[in-house]
């Protein structure tokens, strides 16, 4: 089964339509399987005193304004909806809250995605749970219980899924990958494990992809250097297309792991062979 390939568009869009587009256009070119968003209904997910908090940001000075400024409303989103469908490419978004995910319900995806930070959150899991989407569920910052209640949801609700192993720091340093987690996931829950970087670069990326992930999601932005706190953690074009073409190189040559000798040697064996008598001849 090939790798399923997820463009983590986020909010690096920044709250443009026509970033969202090109991001989307990177996505497609490259190979990518689909594009992943972020919903939020602001006033659920931070409080009010958060919200009037000062920031400084391209949106203006309060935390609310940059939380705002970041967010599609049902207009844009359907917009993106309709350019995928336009540009043949599945999309999903994570919810931050239960609103946000019944607001995703009036759009036709295949897939639902479980943030990190919202594996805990189990009334949002039980409703993701219920529409029975196939789910790839983050585990980062949470222990093997938190990971096993979530896992329980979802088998109790019937609902396909499958874990996605995550590091939530951003940008992720190489050493805290722990990579062999993927192997230790696929055999404590005996489920498909994916693998969701932050990490700068693409060589963690390109050693998961060896270690036999059925999903692999990674942050995508124009310019690492725009405004975002995602974007240092993201890939950008070049590097994305890079990726993905790599990551189909990796699964042909992980191979089936047969132990007899491949058919295509057999001509160059019999070549540079051919002054080496045959065993029988010392047989007495």
């Amino acid at each position: 089964m090939a790798i399923f390939v997820i463009a983590e568009i986020g909010i690096n869009h920044n709250g443009s339509l026509d970033i969202a587009k090109q991001l989307i256009d990177v996505a497609k070119e490259a190979g990518a399987d689909a594009v992943k968003f972020q919903k939020r209904t602001i006033d659920l997910v931070y409080t009010k005193e958060f919200l009037d908090s000062p920031r400084e940001s391209p949106w203006g000075k309060t935390q609310r304004a940059q939380k705002e400024g970041l967010e599609f409303n049902a207009e844009q989103f359907r917009e993106i909806d309709r350019y995928c469908c336009e540009k043949g490419i599945e999309w999903f978004a994570s919810a931050w809250d239960m609103e946000s995910q019944k607001f995703l319900r009036q759009f036709d995806l295949k897939y639902n995605k479980i943030a990190s930070a919202m594996l805990v959150h189990e009334p949002l899991l039980r409703l993701v749970a219920e529409e029975k989407k196939h789910t790839f569920i983050s585990t980062g910052m949470s222990d093997i219980r938190q990971v096993e209640r979530a896992i329980d949801i979802f088998r109790e609700a019937g609902c396909p899924f499958e874990l996605m192993h995550t590091i939530s720091t951003y940008p992720m340093d190489d050493e805290d990958a722990n990579l062999n987690r993927i192997k230790a996931l696929r055999e404590h829950f005996g489920c498909d494990v994916g693998y969701s970087g932050h990490e700068v670069g693409l060589a963690v990326s390109y050693a998961a992809a060896a270690l036999g992930i059925t999903s692999l999601e990674r942050h995508i932005t124009l310019d690492r250097a725009m405004y975002g706190s995602d974007q240092a953690a993201s890939v950008e074009p070049s590097g994305f297309r890079m990726m993905v073409g790599a990551v189909r190189k990796i699964e042909k040559a992980m191979g089936d792991g047969c132990l007899e000798m491949n058919p295509k040697e057999a001509p160059i064996a019999e070549k540079l062979r051919a002054h080496i008598p045959f065993e029988s001849e010392y047989t007495n």
